[in-house]
């Protein structure tokens, strides 16, 4: 796969299906995106703390086994892991509308659920990450990553548009069982893909935590994934504290119902869809390092046009204020998991995608619990003033690192610092 014309990685039939199958993917997570908040909301009448225990629930994986999980994908096949990964999570996602249908929906079953479909999450992102070098080649990695981000972001416009309707039409709970089917069909489009992975190198020492330790040392000692782990972990914590208090904020204070908060997050993400097809573009002219570092910071401001609504701006700036934030995000995770999949070795890659998912995430849980309590405290429009402000400072600092020079990807594994 050396070279690839015209239209690239589409001409490759293995990549095609792995592309269908994220799609099937993505779209089963936008609903659930939707559907099970709203289901708390909605159905069991949560208060603004129980939707952030909720969203802490959906989280708490990477924090309860974010690093072990890297050390497990990295001695394990990466396919099987996508595939089990989804086949768990769909039969996890039809107990709730069982358990509605029986009479039997409660908030902590609701709880229980978010947690165990957060842990298969973490085992299929830490292994999803970790098979596409395998399966485009590390020379294809920025153009794989950006058809992946371009169909994500576009499965994130379409999907709250059909979740908002379809939520409004079956109910919330009803509608994870298309969230269920859209994971049975990603688990069948990764089994369909024909090309062997590499043969997992054995180690004469295969003691967990040593293993943990290995990936830990790399990441913390590289000079470019140290920032932009230091950085992410502390944009993440606050855009997870305004994500939080946004569909509470859309459905109590601004008065939209599933349909229209369906149409603002299809809107959000439309600027991620557009992020993702001026990204390599973006990548090229300033390079990958000042990416990273320039596009959230010059579009994250833009989250505080949603509270801005109390005092009568218009819902529509608000929206096209949330789609630049999305814009920026899209350009950054491109150039910052080009950079991160191109500087580690394929022995460590799993590891360091744990490691860099367990700071990004590990802190999710904490981010659900203080949205939701602050959220008690002062409301949810003061909640997505502190998240908007914390995101556009999250990445001051990485310009004071060499990110801010690096204008291309690593052509080599540097040596740790």
């Amino acid at each position: 796969m050396s070279r690839l014309p015209g239209a690239g990685l589409f001409l490759v039939r293995d990549f095609r299906r792995f592309f269908a199958a994220t799609v099937a993917g993505q779209l089963a997570d936008r609903f659930v995106f939707l559907a099970l908040p709203l289901v708390a909301i909605l159905w069991l009448d949560a208060g603004e703390f129980e939707v952030g225990v909720l969203t802490a629930m959906t989280t708490a994986g990477s924090l309860l086994i974010g690093l072990p999980a890297g050390a497990w994908v990295d001695r394990w096949r990466k396919r099987p892991v996508l595939i089990g990964a989804d086949l768990v999570r769909a039969v996890l996602l039809l107990v709730v509308p069982v358990a509605w249908w029986a009479d039997a929906l409660t908030i902590w079953l609701l709880f229980g659920v978010a947690l165990a479909h957060g842990l298969a999450t973490v085992l299929f992102d830490v292994g999803y990450t970790s098979y596409l070098p395998a399966l485009v080649g590390r020379e294809h990695l920025v153009e794989g990553n950006s058809k992946i981000a371009a169909a994500r972001s576009a499965v994130s416009v379409g999907g709250p548009g059909a979740a908002g309707p379809l939520v409004a039409w079956l109910g919330a709970p009803l509608t994870l069982v298309a969230s269920s089917a859209g994971l049975l069909l990603s688990a069948l489009g990764m089994w369909g893909v024909g090309k062997p992975e590499p043969v997992v190198e054995a180690t004469g020492d295969r003691r967990l935590m040593r293993e943990i330790g290995e990936g830990l040392r790399f990441v913390l000692g590289h000079p470019l994934l140290r920032p932009m782990l230091f950085t992410d972990g502390v944009f993440s914590l606050f855009l997870v504290t305004y994500q939080t208090m946004l569909l509470v904020f859309l459905s109590r204070h601004v008065g939209l119902g599933s349909f229209g908060i369906g149409l603002t997050l299809s809107a959000m993400a439309g600027g991620g869809l557009a992020g993702a097809l001026v990204a390599r573009r973006v990548i090229t002219r300033i390079g990958p390092g000042p990416a990273v570092c320039l596009a959230p910071l010059c579009t994250a401001p833009a989250a505080m046009f949603m509270p801005m609504t109390r005092a009568g701006w218009p819902l529509w700036l608000a929206m096209a204020g949330l789609a630049l934030v999305s814009m920026g995000g899209v350009v950054r995770l491109i150039a910052q998991v080009g950079l991160q999949q191109t500087a580690t070795p394929d022995r460590l890659l799993g590891r360091m995608s744990a490691t860099v998912r367990f700071v990004q995430w590990g802190g999710m849980p904490l981010a659900g619990l203080l949205g939701g309590a602050l959220g008690g405290l002062l409301g949810a429009p003061a909640v997505l003033w502190i998240g908007a402000a914390g995101m556009t400072a999250a990445f001051l600092p990485a310009l004071l690192s060499p990110l801010r020079t690096t204008r291309e990807m690593p052509t080599a594994v540097p040596k740790p610092r």
